[in-house]
This record gives structure tokens, sequence and C-alpha cells, in this order.
């Protein structure tokens, strides 16, 4: 019985061996005719030079608003020579007013300043006739007093007259009133034939038209954020509009955290004034190194990229991404930096895939 139980054993040993040999070489066979499952472009990650950037929001405001107004109280309008969106010039004429009361006090003042000067010249005669005969007894100290004090009257009273013919003067320019500065005319209160009133609004004009962004940013990057940074906000259109900081604002609110930052934009092809804009405050240049954003897969909340082998086999690595900019993703941590990973098409593939390698790497 024993050497029969012995050479069962011995047969069903040799019956396993044969067994896994068959599947080892199977196994082997699949592997050597495994197709690939997709033909990939592969890539290098790139290393940029990246401005470091604070994102921020907030609202286009006028940079300087100068408020226009009559001077001159109980005068008609009788022109109206501009309208909302005009662009002016400073000194240009927005509106005439009524003038011909104006004009009939200055030629009043006009004459008052002829009396005043026939007045002059007839003490200033008798003044110096009584500065001739003074002390000769002809007349008394008392009279030649009067004479001297009559000459200064006269000439107080000339510089008066005077003076009011100039202020006269100033009243008729000001029935035309004008632009105080270069700009565009974003408000019109001003109506034909309307009796306006001194200090009325007739007109608001954004001085030479220049738009700033008032972003709130978060206090903790205010030591960042100095006069001259670069700023980009979006247009309505979708483009960029690059402007700079001007001022960084003195004080924080108590409620939300957040300061504001003043971003003078380009006098032209900006966006209009009163839009809520977002956009970014760059602080710096940084190094970063980049993939294109296709690379990155998204899954169940991590973002991964496939490496590629000298075996065109991939795996799957898990990476921290950062910025992006123009379709590249910073990898933040996760690779070396000389893989090769593929371009795209990363979620049709799984951990450890045969794919077809096209295209040189990068």
């Amino acid at each position: 019985m024993r050497p029969a139980r012995s050479l069962s054993i011995l047969l069903t040993i040799a019956l396993l061996s044969g067994t896994a040999a068959t599947t080892f070489a199977t196994a082997a066979e699949t592997q050597e005719s495994e197709s690939p499952s997709l033909t990939v472009n592969v890539v290098k990650p790139a290393k940029r030079e990246w401005p470091e950037s604070v994102p921020a929001t907030g609202w286009l405001k006028p940079w300087h608003e100068a408020i226009i107004a009559s001077e001159l109280a109980g005068l008609r309008i009788t022109d109206v020579l501009v309208d909302v969106g005009s662009v002016v010039k400073k000194g240009q004429p927005l509106v005439q007013l009524a003038k011909d009361s104006q004009l009939a006090e200055l030629d009043k003042q006009k004459a008052s300043v002829e009396t005043a000067e026939a007045d002059l010249a007839k003490a200033k005669a008798n003044a110096d006739r009584a500065r001739k005969i003074k002390g000769s007894g002809a007349l008394s100290d008392e009279s030649v007093n009067d004479y001297l004090i009559s000459e200064q009257t006269a000439t107080a009273s000339l510089k008066s007259a005077r003076a009011d013919l100039e202020s006269q003067e100033i009243k008729v320019e000001q029935t035309t009133i004008t632009a105080v500065d270069d700009g565009l005319i974003t408000s019109r209160s001003a109506q034909l034939g309307s009796v306006v009133s001194s200090g009325t609004e007739l007109f608001r004009l954004l001085r030479q038209q220049r738009v700033e962004w008032q972003a709130e940013v978060s206090a903790q990057y205010l030591p960042r954020i100095k006069d001259g940074l670069e700023a980009v906000i979006k247009g309505p259109d979708g483009s960029d509009v690059k402007g700079s900081v001007r001022l960084v604002g003195p004080t924080v609110s108590t409620s939300t955290g957040r300061a504001i930052v003043y971003v003078a934009l380009p006098t032209t092809d900006h966006p209009p004034e009163g839009l809520y804009a977002s956009g970014q405050i760059n602080l710096q240049t940084t190094a970063a190194l980049t993939v294109p954003e296709a690379a990155i897969v998204y899954r169940d909340g991590i973002n991964y990229v496939f490496t590629v082998n000298d075996k065109s086999r991939v795996t799957r690595v898990r990476v921290e991404t950062g910025r992006r900019n123009n379709a590249e993703v910073e990898i933040v941590s996760g690779l070396e930096g000389a893989e090769s990973i593929v371009k795209s098409g990363g979620a049709f593939l799984s951990d450890n895939a045969l794919v077809r390698v096209e295209g040189d790497s990068k």
C-alpha cells in the first residue's frame, strides 16, 4: 500500500506542476498579445514664471467726478450745448444763461468807473493847489486838509468802482457755464428755459474719462500690495483689462475684514462705470511647475495625472494643484518634473493600462 500511495502523490504533484506551468504560459501569452487601450500624446511638465495673484472683486467707479453748477441765481437757461455721453475739453461751453441783465449792469458799472475817475481828477486838482499854497495863509490848515482828504476819498471810490466793474465782468463770463476739466458728461439736469439757482447741479463730469476699480481684498494681503502693481479685471466681453494699483485704502472693514485697493484703469477701452467686476492683483513672479489643464483627471474629489513609463504603461499619480493660467495648471506636489504624462484622455485610462505613445515628449 505504501508504494502505491507514494506513486499516487507523485502523480498528483506532476499534474499540479503541469497545470501551473500551463497557467503561467497562458498569462505570458496573454500579456504579450495585449493591445494598447488608447493612443496618447505625452508631455513633460513645464517650468514657468508665474505672477502670484490676489483675487478681488469690486465696483467700477469714477476716478474723480466733477459737479458742474451755476454760480449765478435767477437767470434763465437759453441754450444747452452738450448732452450725456459728450466728450468735452476744459473751458468748453456747456450751458448759456440769459445775460441781458448782466450786460446792463456791466454798462452801469462802467459808467460808475468813469464818474469816479472824473471825481478823482477834480479832487486831485484841488489837492494839488492846496499843497502849493499851504502855509501862505491863503487857505486855512483845515481847508487844506479837507482837499487832501477829498483826494483820498475819490481815489478809494475809484478803486471800489473798478472792483465792482471787475466783479460784474466775472458775472457776465459766468453766464456761460464751461467744463472744469477734460472729461465725459455722465449726467445732465440742465433744461432749456429753466431758471437756475446758485449751486444747482446741471451736469456731472467724469474727469479725464478715468474709471477706477475699487477692489475689495482680504486684509491679510495688504502688507504685500504696493502702488504700481499690475491688476487685471475681466471686461463684459470676457477680455482682460489691465490697470495698476494707485492707492491702498488705509482702513479695513470691521464687518468683512476686507480693504479697498484703488486700481487705475486705462482711459480708453475700459468697462463702463457702475459695473461689478472680478479680477486679480499680481503680487510677484514665482516659479511654477505646470501641466496642460486637459492632463488633470478629477475622480472622487482628487486630482490625478497619468505618467507613462518606458514600457508604455501608465501609472495614476495623485497631485495637488495650484494656480491656473491660459489652460495650464500649477502642480504644487506629486510630480518631480521629469515624468512623461498623458496630455489628454486620461479619463479613459486605468492604472497600469498599456497605451500607444504618439508624438515627441516635451
